[in-house]
């Protein structure tokens, strides 16, 4: 994520970076107008009508109907290939999208290790069961794992202990959600001098009601003078939201825990992922997956930065880290090879995002940098290397013997500027060119908007903005310089609080008008050929947990708790967008007296078995639109029958998501039965309208 906003073409601009961005109220200033929709036109949306004349000069007064043509070349000499990789997602650990996020496990804190390796540490959010008369717990250095050293020491001081015993507890991420019928695995290391007597239960504590039972096992083991892995399945017979995780015993005595673990057994693949996310995530299509961060990877002191080779092998030796610059502990169970799994999981390109041996306020000498040169070469072998290298036999070694297809690296984040940056830069480029040609290296430093100083095959844009910057960004891209390496717009939103809130439709219509520009970013054209700038955009930040106090990102594309979760309108613009990248971009013309307020592209794209003309046009003012759209050269029939129009819309440009209405502005999909190479239609004011013209005879520029 961005510590501050670069906008090409303009200074820096220093967000509100270390505050909540609050929702801004509903009676926000809209855009370019009133924020009234009128709910007439969003009934009418499909269809003709009279269109109703504005008065001369009246192109900003609400309520009126303004007319527009798009015309669309579709002719083959005009038409190019996008990128195959134009749109993916970016993945940081920020708001809890892994550690209690996308990450199924549900245990908080499980190695007792969020103080660090120090004892006594901080086993927040454990708890005791019973009182300080019955029961002391603390923590010693104990462990029989040796990265991770901390253990938690229980000392049972009652005889006759209360009814279901003491022990200690763990809320998981502000509650565990336990579902009827459904099996959870818990595995956990205990030691004791005397024999063992638990129970492990999942309890749910009701508003007015006792604590409950949902599922128990029991625990006895009458040798356990070292360390021993326990472990046991628990199904639920309730479903409880809140739920937690009791350890429990009525035996006096001393129990040393550590490493305790509890994830369900149905995560996606087995891989651990929570499947409700994954589905949203595969619905976008994305063509890569850039990780672990933004600015997690560089951490606000380098000791804290994210450190790829204590997030691999087995988990239970995994230290974790404190992620100090979004100030949460996370125990790394989310580590560099669950990303790359991820990552094929969606099928999707991995963009490895290291450390340069810059953090937020530290920076490592290039005459000092060599280590972590080799260090990033070893990751590198880890995903790439046979089964029989250093690395690459870690590797196979955690169940994935064939290397991950890893050609996307990104030196450092946000750092361009920063004093030991491009020395460092220069080291880590020669090397990793050197040892892997075909890895495709991606530098801090933008070059949209300035020359270029050093080699690269990509530049880093981050564009954090309000909607009407952002809305007039979409034609940013045809200005900029083809010379040197390509744009990847790594991270992009409208973040203005008054424009966004929590995830506004303003904000989204703003970023899918960019994003048009970005589709399109043809620049100057040179006897026929145009040359693509952008090779790759997402949306930052991804996640969301509804739940974290304090300090959080907001808006992001996905907001959940731990058992909900919805798309922002950001998150269902991008939608329109899964086609797009490997489609062919078809050249369009607006004209009208309102273009100033419209952004509009035109693709063909394939699934299974039907092709498609698909234009997208956004509509970022407050009246509605009376849209001719002509599509010349058109070498195919348009089949009305299958052909579709998509909006996103509401009756107010701030109106968002939300869990009471997770659907409360999505978009809505209806047929087209006037759909033909010469069409009218009624844009609605505030919205993105996507027009898929089914085409009975198709034949792609690359079958010609």
């Amino acid at each position: 994520m961005a510590v501050a906003s670069f906008h090409p073409q303009r200074s820096l601009t220093l967000l509100p970076h270390h505050r909540t961005l609050e929702r801004a109220s509903s009676s926000s200033g809209a855009l370019m107008g009133s924020k009234q929709v009128y709910s007439c036109a969003i009934l009418c949306s499909f269809l003709l009508f009279s269109v109703v004349t504005c008065r001369d000069g009246a192109a900003t007064e609400p309520g009126c109907t303004q007319s527009a043509t798009l015309d669309v070349d579709v002719s083959w000499c005009f038409r190019r290939e996008i990128p195959k990789t134009l749109f993916g997602l970016f993945f940081e650990e920020i708001n809890h999208a892994g550690a209690g996020g996308i990450w199924e496990e549900l245990v908080s804190n499980r190695g007792f290790e969020a103080g660090g390796p120090y004892t006594p540490s901080n086993i927040d959010p454990w708890n005791i069961i019973g009182d300080e008369s019955s029961i002391y717990v603390t923590t010693e250095a104990a462990s029989c794992f040796t990265r991770n050293i901390v253990a938690l020491r229980m000392e049972v001081l009652c005889d006759n202990c209360r009814t279901g015993g003491v022990g200690i507890y763990n809320p998981g991420f502000w509650g565990m959600n336990i579902e009827e019928g459904k099996t959870y695995n818990l595995v956990m290391y205990v030691r004791s001098l005397e024999s063992v007597e638990l129970t492990a239960s999942l309890t749910c504590s009701r508003l007015s009601h006792a604590l409950q039972n949902l599922a128990s096992a029991s625990i006895q083991h009458n040798d356990v003078s070292d360390w021993t892995r326990v472990e046991l399945q628990l199904v639920a017979h309730e479903t409880c939201r809140t739920s937690r995780l009791d350890l429990t015993t009525s035996k006096r005595g001393v129990i040393w825990f550590d490493q305790v673990s509890l994830m369900p057994s149905d995560t996606y693949r087995g891989h651990g992922f929570r499947k409700e996310f994954m589905h949203m995530l595969l619905d976008l299509k994305p063509r890569f997956l850039r990780f672990p961060g933004g600015c997690f990877v560089e951490g606000d002191q380098l000791r804290n930065a994210f450190r790829w080779k204590e997030t691999i092998g087995p988990w239970e030796e995994r230290p974790g880290h404190y992620g100090d610059f979004w100030k949460y502990w996370t125990d790394d169970g989310l580590g560099y090879f669950e990303f790359l799994q991820l990552a094929e999981d969606l099928g999707a390109a991995p963009i490895w995002v290291f450390n340069a041996g810059i953090s937020h306020s530290e920076g490592v000498d290039t005459t000092s940098i060599a280590p972590f040169v080799k260090d990033v070469l070893d990751s590198l072998e880890f995903a790439r290397g046979t089964a029989e290298s250093t690395w690459g036999s870690v590797r196979a070694k955690m169940g994935h013997p064939e290397p991950f297809p890893l050609k996307y690296v990104a030196v450092g984040n946000e750092d361009c500027y920063k004093e030991f940056y491009e020395g460092n830069y220069l080291k880590f480029y020669k090397a990793i060119r050197k040892a892997y040609p075909d890895i495709q290296i991606i530098s801090n430093c933008d070059g949209s908007s300035q020359p270029f100083h050093h080699p690269a095959d990509m530049y880093d844009v981050h564009i954090y903005s309000n909607a009407s910057y952002l809305f007039q960004m979409k034609s940013m891209f045809d200005r900029t310089s083809r010379k040197g390496p390509k744009a990847f717009v790594s991270e992009y939103a409208v973040t203005e609080p008054k424009d966004c809130g929590n995830g506004s439709l303003l904000a989204s219509l703003a970023e899918a008008a960019f994003l048009i520009g970005v589709e399109k970013n043809r620049g100057l054209c040179v006897m026929l050929l145009c040359r693509d700038i952008v090779q790759m955009a997402c949306y930052a930040p991804l996640f969301v947990n509804n739940n974290q106090p304090g300090w959080k990102w907001i808006p992001d594309a996905i907001v959940f708790n731990s058992w909900q979760q919805y798309g922002t309108p950001s998150y269902w613009m991008q939608t329109f967008f899964r086609e797009s990248s490997g489609a062919e971009f078809h050249p369009v013309k607006i004209t009208s007296k309102y273009s100033d307020s419209l952004a509009a592209s035109a693709i063909t794209w394939r699934d299974t078995d039907n092709s498609f003309l698909r234009v997208k046009i956004v509509n970022f003012g407050p009246d509605a639109v009376n849209l001719t759209i002509r599509a010349h050269q058109l070498r195919a029939a348009v089949d009305a029958r299958g052909s579709r129009v998509t909006v996103l819309t509401s009756s107010d440009v701030m109106h968002e998501n939300s869990f009471r209405n997770p659907r409360n502005v999505v978009p809505v999909t209806r047929g087209l039965p006037n759909a033909g190479k010469e069409m009218q239609a009624l844009l609605a004011p505030y919205s993105f309208t996507s027009f898929d013209l089914a085409l009975e005879e198709y034949k792609s520029f690359a079958e010609m």
